[in-house]
C-alpha cells in the first residue's frame, strides 16, 4: 500500500488559518504510527484525514500529569469519595432495577454481585459520570504529546481504531474520561476489545447506553484476571507491637506471603489467627491518624488490575460489603 504523500500533508497544513494549532497528522511520531496501521490493513489517507480532524486537547494532559508536589495519601479522604451516601443507596437501586443481569453474571463468572455493582459504582457512579471528553482526540493528544506514557497511549489509539472498525463506528463517537475510558465501566479500548461481552445478546457492545454489557463485561475482565469463586478478598490484620511492616509491605500487591510468615512476622487477623491464605500486606495510611493493616488475598489483587491502586481495591470492597449490608436491609 502506498504512503499517503507527506508533500501533500505539508501543503494542507500550509493552507491552515495563520495561528491555527498545528495538526497532529505532520508530527513524525503520526507517521510512524500510520505506517505501523498499515499492518492492520488502514489506509494512509484515510488515517491522515482523522489526524487531520483530531483536536489538540490540553486538559487531557493536564489531568493526566502528576502533581509537581506530590500530596500525602491520606486512606480517610479517598474513602469518603467512594463510601458516601449517594453511592450506596444509588448502588442499591442499580441492583434492583438489573437484578437478573447481575444475578447472571455472578453465575456465569463467579464473581460476587455486589463487587460487580461496587466496581460501576466507583467508576461511573452507576453510568451518571462517564465523562465528556471526546476519545479519538483525547487518545492521540496523549500519544503524541505526553511522552512519559506515549508508548501505552498509542497502543490505545491504535486500539480505538480496530474497535471503531469491528463496531462499524465513527471513530470521534466515541466519549470518556481524560485517559480514553469509555462508558459504565470505564473500558480503555483495548479492554473493550478483549474483555467486553455482549451479555444482552442483540449483537452489539454498547457501554454507552445500557449497563447490561458493562454487568457481564467487568465480571469477565475479573474473572479472566484469576477471580476464585467463593474466596475471601482482604480481612483486617493485626500488628504486635513494634513489628516493621515496611519489609512486607515492599514484598509487593502480588500475594505473596504465607500465613506461616505472616504469622512469624507478628501479622495475624484481627482475632488473632493466621491469614486465610497466601497474602500481601496493605497498609491504607491517614495523616494524624493510625494505620490500617489489612491482609489482601488472590481476589484483592484482581481487583488492582482493574486499577493498580490498594486505596482503589480497599474502597471497591468495603463499598460492595456496605450495599451487601444495605441490601439485606431492604
Amino acid at each position: 500500500m502506498s504512503a499517503f504523500p507527506r508533500r501533500l500533508i505539508c501543503t494542507l497544513l500550509l493552507c491552515l488559518p495563520l495561528g491555527a494549532a498545528a495538526s497532529f497528522a505532520q508530527r513524525e511520531e503520526a507517521h510512524d504510527f500510520v505506517r505501523d496501521m498499515r499492518a492492520h490493513g488502514f489506509d494512509d489517507a484515510e488515517l491522515y484525514a482523522l489526524l487531520e480532524r483530531a483536536r489538540h486537547l490540553p486538559r487531557a494532559i493536564e489531568l493526566i500529569r502528576p502533581p509537581a508536589t506530590p500530596g500525602t495519601r491520606s486512606w480517610h479522604n479517598y474513602r469518603a469519595r467512594f463510601l458516601d451516601r449517594s453511592r450506596v443507596d444509588g448502588g442499591v437501586a442499580f441492583w434492583q432495577q438489573h437484578r437478573d443481569s447481575l444475578a447472571r453474571a455472578s453465575a456465569e463468572y463467579g464473581v460476587p454481585e455486589e463487587i460487580i455493582v461496587a466496581i460501576i459504582g466507583v467508576e461511573t457512579l452507576y453510568g451518571r459520570h462517564t465523562g465528556n471528553f471526546e476519545t479519538f482526540s483525547t487518545l492521540a493528544t496523549l500519544a503524541f504529546d505526553y511522552p512519559p506514557r506515549a508508548p501505552l497511549f498509542r497502543r490505545e489509539l491504535e486500539n480505538l481504531l480496530l474497535l471503531a472498525r469491528e463496531q462499524q463506528r465513527d471513530p470521534f463517537s466515541y466519549y470518556g474520561s481524560f485517559a480514553g475510558a469509555v462508558g459504565y465501566p470505564q473500558f480503555l479500548p483495548s479492554s473493550v476489545r478483549n474483555f467486553a461481552v455482549d451479555f444482552d445478546g442483540n449483537g452489539r457492545i454498547d457501554f454507552d447506553s445500557d449497563p447490561v454489557d458493562a454487568i457481564g463485561s467487568v465480571a469477565n475482565y475479573l474473572f479472566l484476571h484469576g477471580w476464585l469463586p467463593g474466596q475471601p478478598i482482604a480481612e483486617r490484620a493485626r500488628l504486635q507491637p513494634g513489628v516493621d511492616a515496611r519489609p512486607l509491605i515492599d514484598a509487593g500487591i502480588d500475594p505473596s506471603l504465607s500465613p506461616e510468615t505472616l504469622a512469624t512476622a507478628g501479622v495475624t487477623r484481627v482475632d488473632g489467627g493466621a491469614a486465610a491464605d497466601t497474602a500481601t500486606l496493605v497498609d491504607l495510611p491517614t495523616p494524624g491518624a493510625e494505620t490500617e493493616y489489612w491482609l489482601g488475598y488472590r481476589n484483592f489483587y484482581v481487583i488492582t488490575r482493574y486499577n493498580r491502586s490498594s486505596f482503589y481495591a480497599m474502597s471497591v470492597f468495603e463499598l460492595a460489603e456496605a450495599l451487601r449490608a444495605a441490601r439485606q436491609r431492604r
